[in-house]
């Protein structure tokens, strides 16, 4: 760090300076248009802030009351789904790293071609419906239980726990799953928050999957009653009274929609981004 900067540290600084900007702008831009006015909107002068400040596409959104119901069911599905898929994610790839494990390889093998070759979506529709899960809690959850490169992921970071440890615990008297648990999942943290992320963020911004499977209203995710009151602004038109004294201005309640349903999953990366770094990399490169 006490070395002087040469022009590659200023290039460097510069072209990561363009990247936030290009990431960072997107978001900046809806958060602006969605607390604007009409006018301002439909006359283009809104870019970096909010011209004619209102949070009516906000109070339009949640005073909806089935905002509340898809809240309630994304994180049920996401609680309940990430947890089980991180459970067969780990009592899969554990014993897929030992090499001693009976056609470790051939069943390897059949597990990575399933990344490239898969049945697509009408198999995938007649299968959940031919074991009774339409319209059901489960079928926002087994159908996705597990993804081949997560477990590509945690295998590749079993492989690189000492065998000792595993080693002084059998002379312990421990049992595979008393080392599994005890000994590996303790010291593993970092890929299965990181895994964990990645599951819950799959569920949570999940659309195709309700959209097949589910049929109640009662049961759908945020993603879907979302849609739901986008389209129902569409046909409302922009600039028609829909609640009270609210005129709904299409483009601003589109990018509220977005903003309501990406937030939450923004607010908690930043608690799982130093185990996310550090799960991926040693997941990705050991081997």
């Amino acid at each position: 760090m006490n070395r002087k900067a040469t022009w590659f540290d200023y290039v460097n600084v510069l072209i990561l300076m363009l990247v936030v900007v290009i990431c960072l702008y997107p978001f900046i831009y809806m958060i602006a248009v969605s607390m604007s006015g009409g006018g301002p909107i439909s006359q283009g002068k809104v870019w970096l802030y909010p011209v004619d400040f209102n949070l009516d596409m906000y109070r339009y959104v949640f005073e909806d009351g089935r905002i509340l119901t898809g809240y309630k069911n994304t994180l049920i599905y996401v609680a309940l789904g990430t947890a089980c898929s991180l459970l067969v994610t780990v009592l899969g790839a554990y014993p897929l790293s030992k090499k001693q494990m009976v056609f470790q390889k051939p069943i390897m093998l059949m597990i990575v071609l399933t990344m490239f070759i898969n049945g697509g979506m009408i198999p995938t529709f007649l299968v959940v419906r031919g074991l009774g899960l339409l319209d059901s809690i489960w079928a926002m959850v087994l159908p996705g239980l597990i993804s081949t490169w997560n477990l590509i992921i945690m295998r590749t970071f079993f492989l690189g726990i000492p065998k000792e440890l595993e080693e002084s615990a059998k002379v312990d008297g421990l049992s595979d799953i008393g080392i599994l648990f005890k000994i590996v999942l303790p010291i593993s943290q970092a890929v299965i928050a990181s895994v964990g992320l990645f599951y819950a963020v799959g569920i949570w911004n999940g659309f195709m999957s309700p959209l097949l499977y589910l049929r109640s209203e009662e049961l759908y995710p945020l993603q879907l009653f979302l849609r739901n009151i986008v389209l129902s602004s569409e046909m409302t038109g922009s600039g028609a009274p829909v609640s009270g004294n609210i005129v709904v201005v299409e483009p601003a309640m589109k990018y509220a929609a977005i903003i309501i349903s990406t937030l939450p999953i923004l607010c908690v990366y930043p608690f799982l981004q130093k185990y996310f770094v550090k799960g991926v990399t040693l997941g990705s490169v050991k081997g």
